[in-house]
Formats: C-alpha cells, sequence, structure tokens
C-alpha cells in the first residue's frame, strides 16, 4: 500500500504535527516529530494508570492524551437481537463464544474454556447464529470518526480476519488445525461465514467514516514463541486469499492494512509485502527471527512496525529505569527513517507494575523525538 500520495510537503517541513500526520508520515517511512505511540491494555493496568494520573475511571481520552496516544480506534457497536442463550458462570458473545473467569497470582482473566462447535459438522455450522453487518450501529462510525478526525482513526483490531484464534474459540486451536490441512467443510464454511461477515462490517464502518478513517487493522496468530504454527505453502492456501480481501478493501479507500501476529511471524513478511500489507503489529522480539534490528535491516523499507515493547520482559519484570533503557534500545533501532510506533508487543498485562507502564511512555515521549 502507498500511502506517501497521503502525505504533502507541508507536513513534513512543520514544525508541529498532528497525530494523524504524524502517523501517516511515518508509516510513509519518513520522519516526523516524534515516533507515534499507541496504547493496548488490560483493565486493571487501565485502571491503575487513570489512578496514577488522577482521572476518572471512564476519563480514557485524558488518559490518552496524557500518554502521548496518537491512534484511536472506533467500531460500530452491535445492537441486534440476542444470538445466544446466558449460561451460568460464563460470558457469552454475538459469536457464541464462551468464556468463564479465571484467577492468577495477579487477579484474574476471561478465558476460553467450552467449545460448542468443536465436533460441528458443515450443516451445524451454517446454522450457527452469527451477528448480522445489518445489526450494527454504523452511525457512531461517522460520529467518531469526526470526534478524532486529528488523529490516526483505526477501524479492526486484531480479531478481524483472525481465522485460526477466533475460530480456535468455537472449534479449538487442535481443530482449526486440522481444519485448515484436511479442508475440513465443517471449518471451511466456518472460515467463509467469518470472513464475509468481517469484510461486509469493514466495507460499511469505511463508508460511515467517509474517507476520515485512516487504517484498517486485522490479525492473525502465525506464530509460537520457537516457530510458526503452520507452514507457508499452508498460509498462501488456506489463510492469503482472505488477508488480501481485506488488504484489497482498505486499497480501494487509499489507507494502508496492519495485520497482527503473535510469535515467530517474520517467515511470512516476504508475502505480506507482496499482499500489500504496509505495517505488522505486535512483534515480539523474544519470538525465534524477531531481533529487532534484523527485522528493521531486512524490511524497514518496505514495511512499517507497530510494537515492539515487549510485554514479557522489562515492563513486566524489571525496574523503571530497565523500562527506560529497553524503550531506548528499541528508538535506537527502530526510529532512522521512520517507519515505526512505539506500542507493547500485547494488551499490557496485569502483572506490569504502574511504575514501569508510567516510565515507559515517559521515555517514548522523550526519546522518541526527531526535532
Amino acid at each position: 500500500m502507498e500511502i506517501r500520495g497521503r502525505i504533502s510537503k507541508g507536513m513534513i517541513e512543520m514544525k508541529k504535527f498532528s497525530s494523524k500526520e504524524r502517523v501517516l508520515t511515518a508509516f510513509s517511512h519518513q520522519e516526523p516529530d516524534r515516533i507515534p505511540i499507541d496504547y493496548l491494555y488490560n483493565p486493571d493496568i487501565d485502571r491503575r494508570l487513570k489512578k496514577h494520573y488522577g482521572l476518572a475511571t471512564d476519563d480514557d481520552e485524558k488518559l490518552c492524551r496524557i500518554l502521548g496516544v496518537d491512534f484511536r480506534t472506533i467500531e460500530a457497536p452491535y445492537i441486534g437481537p440476542k444470538l445466544h442463550a446466558d449460561i451460568p458462570g460464563m460470558q457469552v458473545d454475538i459469536w457464541g463464544r464462551r468464556k468463564k473467569w479465571v484467577e492468577h497470582d495477579w487477579g484474574g482473566y476471561w478465558d476460553y474454556c467450552d467449545w460448542p462447535l468443536r465436533d460441528a459438522d458443515r450443516d451445524t455450522i451454517l446454522n450457527w447464529p452469527l451477528p448480522s453487518p445489518d445489526d450494527f450501529d454504523y452511525e457512531v462510525i461517522r460520529r467518531a470518526s469526526y470526534k478524532f478526525q486529528d488523529y490516526c482513526v483505526i477501524i479492526g483490531h486484531p480479531g478481524v480476519a483472525d481465522l485460526i484464534n477466533s475460530n480456535s474459540m468455537l472449534r479449538t486451536m487442535e481443530q482449526v488445525l486440522v481444519d485448515l490441512i484436511t479442508d475440513d467443510p465443517a471449518g471451511m464454511a466456518l472460515i467463509e461465514k467469518s470472513v464475509h461477515i468481517w469484510l461486509e462490517i469493514m466495507q460499511r464502518s469505511l463508508e460511515a467514516g467517509q474517507g476520515r478513517i485512516d487504517l484498517l487493522w486485522i490479525g492473525d496468530d502465525l506464530g509460537t514463541q520457537r516457530g510458526p504454527v503452520i507452514s507457508l505453502d499452508l498460509y498462501r492456501k488456506q489463510l492469503r486469499p482472505h488477508h488480501q480481501k481485506f488488504v484489497d478493501l482498505a486499497c480501494s479507500w487509499n489507507i494502508p492494512t496492519m495485520i497482527h501476529s503473535c510469535g515467530s511471524s517474520s517467515w511470512a513478511f516476504d508475502d505480506f509485502v507482496e499482499m500489500g500489507i504496509a505495517v505488522v503489529d505486535t512483534l515480539q522480539p523474544e519470538a525465534e527471527n524477531m531481533d529487532p534490528a534484523d527485522l528493521k535491516a531486512r524490511w524497514g523499507k518496505e514495511l512499517s512496525f507497530h510494537g515492539m515493547i515487549s510485554t514479557a520482559g522489562a515492563l513486566a519484570n524489571g525496574t523503571p529505569e530497565q523500562v527506560t533503557t529497553d524503550v531506548r534500545q528499541r528508538l535506537e533501532i527502530m526510529m532512522p527513517g521512520g517507519g515505526y510506533a512505539l506500542a507493547p508487543t500485547h494488551e499490557i498485562q496485569d502483572n506490569s507494575p504502574t511504575e514501569n507502564v508510567v516510565a515507559m511512555y515517559e521515555a517514548a515521549r522523550k526519546y522518541g523525538k526527531y526535532r
């Protein structure tokens, strides 16, 4: 995706960039005034940060401004009929995915605990209630795109076009991988249905935004910490054609696509370039073949990067000073020539001390300046 056409010479010469200009300049592989910054979080981290800064628990916008966040993600809420029955002790979403609260040392997590389509055949999949694109309030997109027009406005998230991880929440990870290898009719039907729904939701969201949306975010977790989840051939056969539909949709609106993938995913980066994907998200530096310097050297002129501040490293286990060092080292590698937005490699987890998260964003604002 060519982004440079959306960046004027005047933007580069300005002493003060808007957040929108800052992100689009960076993602066009040029240097703005400072690196763009993003914020991804678990609810408890968000609550603690708001308490630290003396904010109300619902003052999301003020927190984003304090942290220097340049992105705003907007979405159309579901307003349709109830699709799945409540189950005591569980959360059941509009896709029929079931979660249970699981306690851990730092609090708890709503985790997937039951897989209603594990043994489903194709007919069961076809009759499984899924949300209709008609049943979302796209007026919210229109209003929010006006409200945040000075920021980089994102639609989508890592769950959009996420065919491995999201479908495994209904069929189990094991069954989804078998589906991909064997062309299981039930698994293929679930993929086709989910892609159709998400593609239509994204299309209508873009229409509602009327040119004020700047980035389409999709995802698929392609890696473990040690290597690929699937082979490159299987990716090209089963997933890439579906991901391409979203990239083509974004290109039709002259906006870039960002793809999320946890773990070791650089094996797919050449394909991302061929597909027209502009930005890769997450970039866990501790995973195999994900060294930031190597990624920047090999793909830094063709792909932009969003992430790279590990939620499993100093942010969770170090001191504020170590977090600052970690951020500075990452910036020294990633900043030259643009093409980088600082963000955590995942939602910041509950085991990260508040002071470490504060140090991360203070270091980003202090050391991420180009001018």
